[in-house]
């Protein structure tokens, strides 16, 4: 129990919706699943008022309350393990609930006037069913993340270090002698192109070589 809140219970409401209809519904036909439209007339309904999600320490429930005086006038606990709330196979506004009283169990029809008031019970219904699961096993909600007792291993580093060039070839090119232009880049920003290319003479590509300097005079 939380300490300032005496007796009085916590509720938290997960979901309201302000007006929905509950129909009395015909027996499940075999395994072939319910059908709104084997309800009777939709716009006859048995019951219309406000329906709330609570949820309480104790689990969560689906009330069905009058929207005035807030008179219940029926309850079904919610069990993730055993959803008391079923779809039905022709409409997705509408839905058969089981109710119990006082070990009495019933199932009634329930039916939203817009779709966006059915999709909204659908999330609030989901979002606690995985707070649910999680609580019942929270080791699963651990297995999705690294462990920390495994090493990462040292990051490697691809940056080019002081004084190191890479280079670049680029296609379509080409000097005289079919030879492909090659850039250079280096890391302070700079850049050369050198070409091979043939001599006037005939001689091999690249830079022309300088004489060799003069001998010395022999002394005597």
């Amino acid at each position: 129990m939380i300490e300032g809140f005496g007796d009085d219970e916590i509720e938290s409401i997960l979901y309201i919706g302000r007006e929905v209809s509950v129909f009395k519904i015909p027996p499940l036909k075999a395994n072939a699943g319910h059908r709104a439209q084997e309800w009777g007339d939709l716009g006859q309904p048995l019951w219309k008022g406000r329906m709330r999600i609570i949820e309480r320490s104790s689990g969560v429930a689906i009330q069905f309350e009058d929207a005035t005086s807030g008179e219940l006038f029926a309850k079904a606990d919610y069990d993730p393990a055993k959803p008391c709330v079923e779809a039905v196979l022709d409409s997705s506004r509408y839905f058969v609930v089981r109710v119990e009283d006082n070990g009495k169990r019933a199932y009634i029809g329930m039916g939203f006037l817009e779709r966006t008031d059915s999709f909204d019970f659908n999330v609030a219904l989901q979002d606690y069913t995985k707070r649910w699961r999680a609580l019942q096993n929270p080791q699963s909600a651990e297995e999705n993340k690294p462990s920390p007792h495994v090493p990462a291993g040292p990051k490697k580093d691809y940056s080019l270090k002081d004084g190191q060039t890479f280079s670049i070839n680029i296609p379509g090119r080409k000097s005289n002698n079919s030879a492909t232009a090659t850039s250079t880049f280096d890391l302070l920003g700079g850049s050369s192109s050198a070409s091979s290319s043939s001599t006037s003479s005939g001689g091999g590509g690249g830079f022309p070589l300088l004489p060799p300097p003069p001998s010395a005079p022999r002394k005597r």
